[in-house]
């Protein structure tokens, strides 16, 4: 699959690239992260690679964490627990809203881990701040990593 979205990137001419990487931020488990990657592999400058990752993962991770408090807001229902909602909600009781933004990335995607958070009763807004900050740390990591693999290679 990231080679699939590398291609389609790599395919555009150069000013949509950054589209491209955009679209690729928003899915989730390739995020930031794997959309900066995929930006700087595909030829683009790491700055708007990564800014390009970042901004699709946030659009895409807000937009749910609104459709998660809004569904949470007009439904009181019991929920099915699973084994990995379970181990969410410990996680989220013992380490809170910022630990699990910050280091929940390298266990599901900021989108699901949002979506959680507010469904266990975090604050709409602190999910979204946390989330966005936890974001563009990951987003940069792996941009700034690739982009000197990138330059190691050539």
């Amino acid at each position: 699959m990231i080679e699939s979205l590398q291609e389609f990137t790599a395919t555009l001419p150069t000013l949509l690239q950054w589209v491209g990487v955009m679209l690729a931020g928003a899915i989730p488990f390739v995020e930031s992260y794997f959309g900066s990657v995929i930006g700087v592999v595909a030829g683009l400058n790491p700055v708007v690679a990564i800014a390009a990752a970042v901004v699709g993962n946030i659009l895409s991770m807000v937009a749910l964490v609104l459709g998660a408090s809004t569904v949470r807001g007009k439904v009181a229902r019991q929920r099915e627990s699973s084994p990995r909602r379970e181990k969410l909600r410990r996680a989220f009781d013992k380490y809170g809203v910022a630990g699990v933004s910050l280091l929940g990335q390298s266990v599901l995607p900021s989108q699901i881990t949002s979506m959680a958070m507010v469904s266990f009763g975090a604050s709409k807004d602190a999910v979204i701040r946390w989330q966005i900050l936890s974001i563009i740390l990951w987003g940069t990591a792996f941009g700034v990593l690739a982009a000197i693999g990138v330059d190691l290679i050539a």
